[in-house]
C-alpha cells in the first residue's frame, strides 16, 4: 500500500510537469502566430519546437498511471482472498473448537460481523477518485490547449488563404505584364525616331521597375505562405497529439468509473456471502455451507478480471435484486477493459511478467 501511494505522488508530480509542458508548448505556437501576424519571421521557432519531446514525456505519464490503475485491480484480488480465507477459522477458533465447538463457531461469527469490509473498499474507491480527479483535470486542460490552438489554427488558414489568393493574383499580373514588356522591346528596335525611342525606353524602363516590384512581392508573399504552411503543419501535429492523448485521459477514467462500480458490486457479492455462511452455521448446515459459501467466493473473485466477468455474472442472478445492475457493470467493465487493453498492451504485459520499470 505505501508503494502504491508513492506511485500516486509520483503520478501527481508527473501530471503538473506535462500540463507545465504542454502550456509552453501552446505558449510557443502561439508566439510563432503573433509573430507571423507582425510579419516576423517565426519558422525557425516552429522546427525547434519540441513535440515529440511532450509527447514522449504524456507517454511514460499515462503508461505509469495505468500501471497505477492494475495496482488497484491487485489490491482488490489481494482483499479478495482476503475475504475468502476469512470464512475459515482461525487458528484461535480452531484450537478452541477441540474443547467447544459452540464457542469455536461464535468467535467466527462475531469476527465476521466486525469485519471491516467497508473500510477497505472505501480505501480504493478513495484512491480511484484521487487518481480520476488527476485524470479529469489533465483531460480538462488537454480540452482547453486543443481550443487555443484549433483558434489559432482557424485564424492561420484565413490568412494563408488570402495570402494564396495575392500569391496568385500577383502572378497573373507579372503574367499579364510579359506581352506588355515584349512588345515595348520589339517597338525600341524598330525605333528609327531617337525621341520617339527615348519616350519608349522611359514606358519601358516603368514597366521593368513595376514588373520588378511584383516579382520581389510574389517573393515575399510565397515566403509567407510557406511559413504559414509550416506553422499549420505543427499546429495540426499538435492538436493531433492532444487529442491523442485526451483520448488515453478520457480510457484510463472510463476504467476508473468502471472498476469502482464493479468493486462496490464484488465487496456486496462477498458481504453477502459472509453473511450467508454465518447464518447457515447457526442452523448446523456445515457441509452445504462449505459447498455454497466455496463456489459464491470462486464466482466473486472472478469478478476481479474481465476474462472472468461471465462468471461473476452469474453468481449475481442469485441476487434477484442485484442481478440487472450486476451485469450492466459487468458489460461496462469488460468494454472498459478491452480499450485499457489496447491502449496499454505492451504496460499490461510488463505488469503481468513484473518487468515494470526494468
Amino acid at each position: 500500500m505505501a508503494d502504491l501511494d508513492a506511485q500516486m505522488r509520483e503520478s501527481q508530480a508527473q501530471v503538473e510537469q506535462a500540463q507545465a509542458r504542454i502550456a509552453e508548448m501552446t505558449g510557443r505556437i502561439e508566439d510563432a502566430r503573433a509573430r507571423i501576424r507582425d510579419g516576423a519571421e517565426a519558422a525557425l521557432d516552429i522546427e525547434t519546437a519540441t513535440l515529440e519531446d511532450v509527447q514522449a514525456h504524456a507517454d511514460i505519464m499515462n503508461a505509469n498511471i495505468a500501471e497505477l490503475i492494475m495496482g488497484l485491480d491487485d489490491i482488490t484480488a489481494a482483499f479478495s482472498r482476503d475475504f475468502d480465507e476469512m470464512r475459515g477459522k482461525t487458528g484461535w477458533e480452531s484450537f478452541v473448537g477441540f474443547f467447544s465447538p459452540a464457542r469455536s463457531d461464535s468467535l467466527r461469527q462475531d469476527r465476521i460481523r466486525t469485519a471491516s469490509i467497508d473500510d477497505k473498499l472505501q480505501d480504493l474507491i478513495a484512491k480511484s477518485d484521487v487518481i480520476t480527479k488527476l485524470l479529469e483535470g489533465q483531460l480538462a486542460m488537454l480540452d482547453a490547449q486543443k481550443t487555443k490552438v484549433e483558434d489559432n489554427l482557424s485564424e492561420t488558414l484565413d490568412a494563408r488563404e488570402m495570402t494564396v489568393a495575392e500569391l496568385e493574383d500577383l502572378r497573373a499580373r507579372i503574367a499579364a505584364l510579359d506581352p506588355e514588356i515584349i512588345r515595348l522591346e520589339q517597338a525600341i528596335a524598330n525605333e528609327t525616331d531617337a525621341s520617339a525611342r527615348t519616350r519608349l525606353e522611359t514606358e519601358l524602363a516603368g514597366l521593368n521597375a513595376k514588373y520588378n516590384d511584383m516579382v520581389r512581392q510574389e517573393q515575399v508573399n510565397l515566403a509567407k505562405s510557406q511559413t504559414l504552411e509550416r506553422y499549420i503543419e505543427k499546429g495540426k501535429t499538435w492538436v493531433d497529439s492532444l487529442q491523442n492523448q485526451a483520448a488515453t485521459q478520457m480510457v484510463l477514467i472510463n476504467k476508473l468509473q468502471t472498476d469502482t462500480k464493479q468493486r462496490v458490486v464484488l465487496y456486496d457479492a462477498l458481504t453477502k456471502s459472509l453473511k450467508t455462511a454465518q447464518q447457515q452455521d447457526v442452523a448446523h448446515r456445515i457441509n452445504e455451507i462449505g459447498v455454497q459459501t466455496d463456489e459464491e467466493a470462486q464466482s466473486a473473485m472472478a469478478g476481479i478480471g474481465s476474462a472472468t466477468n461471465r462468471r461473476m455474472a452469474e453468481m449475481m442472478e442469485a441476487h434477484e435484486d442485484h442481478m440487472v445492475f450486476a451485469r450492466e457493470v459487468l458489460e461496462a467493465k469488460a468494454k472498459a477493459d478491452e480499450r485499457f487493453a489496447r491502449r496499454f498492451a505492451e504496460i499490461i504485459e510488463k505488469h503481468d511478467k513484473n518487468l515494470y520499470g526494468a
